[in-house]
């Protein structure tokens, strides 16, 4: 009995001494914090298939909430059993268990940023807006893709380039680069296939969208300039698009080239001296530049011009003759707006 008695004595002082650790370690605590947070931001994922009590494990353990059991408690004291939504969330340390369940039922609390690539944007552009926006190194990307069949494009791609299609994506905070990658390479399979795109062609006709996406202007004219490319590449006569040279030259942001550039015959992507199709897409083509590459408008032009800077109208021509007097109308122009030189 003087044992025993000693036994229970010894376990009450213990417990008085370190309770509190004891019941927060397995999880019995109900203590709480008050209030939303002491304003020290934590993020925090919630996996798909969490149950509450896992949830609150990990809250308990990032010091968002002080117990498991102050956690579940606020779960199970729910008119309506909460349904938590994979993702991560923005919280605060120190919440009550009750704000931290409402925040993270709350989607206006899930930590994403905002990509925007536009039509025409070439992949070290995409690249470029990728890091700005959520701080993923264009090295890591590029690293990426310089494995492009692990993403699903077709054996002759040796980039992403063409395939990272033009759209406002929101990624969660902390999201890896192999997932933007694939969303938006995924994302431009499936504007192929809503365009009737069989997977074997998928090659040329986004080569030709991309070409389309830098030549065209209006929306109109997407169509007939598709026509031309196709009309030229019927009786292999060259494609001449300054925008290919451009790129292969490294110089995407214009499609301006020189004499020389033009004669360069070490660019592959030299439309001038190599005929047939383009080596390979020039830029990251959207829905109208497909729409137009699988739908060409019906016509016999080779040429086309656009003879006002201001307005985009382009003259497309059936003849050299006719492409000439295209093109003294547009040097008329350029002569009457010299801020365009």
């Amino acid at each position: 009995m003087v044992v025993l008695a000693l036994l229970v004595a010894g376990g009450g002082i213990g417990w008085v001494a370190f309770g509190d650790r004891i019941q927060s370690v397995l999880g019995l605590d109900a203590g709480d914090f008050e209030g939303a947070g002491n304003g020290t931001e934590v993020l925090f994922t919630v996996v798909d298939g969490d149950t509450g009590t896992q949830i609150g494990e990990r809250l308990t353990e990032e010091g968002v909430v002080k117990s498991v059991k102050a956690f579940v408690s606020a779960v199970t004291g729910r008119a309506e059993e909460p349904v938590f939504q994979p993702g991560t969330f923005k919280l605060q340390a120190e919440m009550s268990a009750d704000s931290a369940l409402d925040a993270l039922l709350d989607p206006a609390n899930l930590a994403h940023s905002t990509v925007l690539v536009r039509e025409g944007e070439t992949q070290a552009d995409a690249f470029s807006v990728i890091e700005s926006s959520l701080g993923i190194p264009a090295t890591e990307l590029e690293a990426l893709a310089a494995d492009p069949q692990s993403f699903g494009l077709p054996a002759e791609a040796t980039s992403l380039e063409g395939f990272l299609f033009p759209a406002t994506y929101d990624f969660e905070d902390g999201v890896d680069a192999r997932t933007v990658l694939q969303t938006m390479v995924d994302r431009a399979m499936q504007s192929l296939d809503e365009h009737g795109v069989a997977p074997e062609s998928r090659w040329d006709v986004v080569r030709l969208a991309s070409l389309i996406q830098k030549e065209a202007g209006l929306r109109e004219d997407y169509y007939k300039v598709s026509r031309v490319f196709l009309n030229r590449l019927a009786i292999d006569m060259p494609l001449q698009s300054d925008a290919t040279v451009a790129y292969g030259t490294g110089n995407t942001h214009r499609v301006e080239t020189t004499d020389a550039e033009r004669a360069d015959a070490s660019n592959p992507f030299n439309t001038y001296v190599h005929t047939g199709m383009v080596a390979g897409p020039i830029s990251n083509p959207g829905d109208l530049a497909i729409d137009a590459a699988v739908n060409p408008a019906d016509g016999q032009w080779l040429y086309f011009v656009t003879w006002n800077l201001e307005t985009g109208e382009t003259i497309f021509s059936n003849t050299y003759e006719e492409h000439l007097a295209a093109v003294a109308k547009w040097q008329q122009w350029m002569a009457e707006h010299p801020e365009y030189g």
